[in-house]
């Protein structure tokens, strides 16, 4: 929200996610998984965020930042030089998952989005609108599905 003068100009447009990927729960229990591992600067510092993009069958692509909104923008950009779509994957966050970081996701073209905190309701209600599929409290133990879970299978 930096730099903008009204609320009007946060209100932009987001592109519906309308894909057909599908992930089970053990595939974002493994995305989840590969996270704490390849983050080289928190383990050394233990004190930035990641954001993960998974895709089936491919390395995870992870970017880190002191400030949850810099580490997707840095992911959005290392995705976009090396030309991977983020529809075919899901993105992961470290971090609480706010409205900002649903409408970026759904700019980029996100249909999910993980978390290991809770949303904040105005993020959930975005993502609901916007079709993204928001997946909150991602731990080793499980997660919740916030909003579009029919692109979770054998979730139940």
């Amino acid at each position: 929200m930096c730099g903008l003068e009204s609320l009007a100009e946060a209100n932009r447009a987001i592109p519906t996610a309308r894909n057909g990927l599908r992930v089970g729960r053990q595939e974002i229990e493994e995305a989840i998984a590969a996270l704490p591992p390849r983050q080289a600067l928190n383990i050394a510092t233990r004190s930035v965020h990641a954001a993960a993009f998974w895709q089936p069958g491919h390395s995870l692509v992870l970017r880190e930042d002191v400030g949850r909104h810099n580490a997707l923008d840095k992911l959005a950009g290392a995705l976009l030089s090396r030309d991977r779509s983020v529809a075919a994957g899901i993105i992961i966050l470290s971090s609480r998952l706010s409205i900002e970081l649903v409408q970026k996701a759904g700019m980029i073209g996100a249909p999910i989005l993980v978390g290991i905190s809770a949303p904040t309701a105005l993020a959930v209600r975005t993502a609901e609108s916007i079709g993204i599929t928001l997946v909150g409290i991602a731990r080793d133990d499980g997660f919740e599905v916030f909003t579009h879970p029919e692109r979770i299978t054998r979730y139940w």
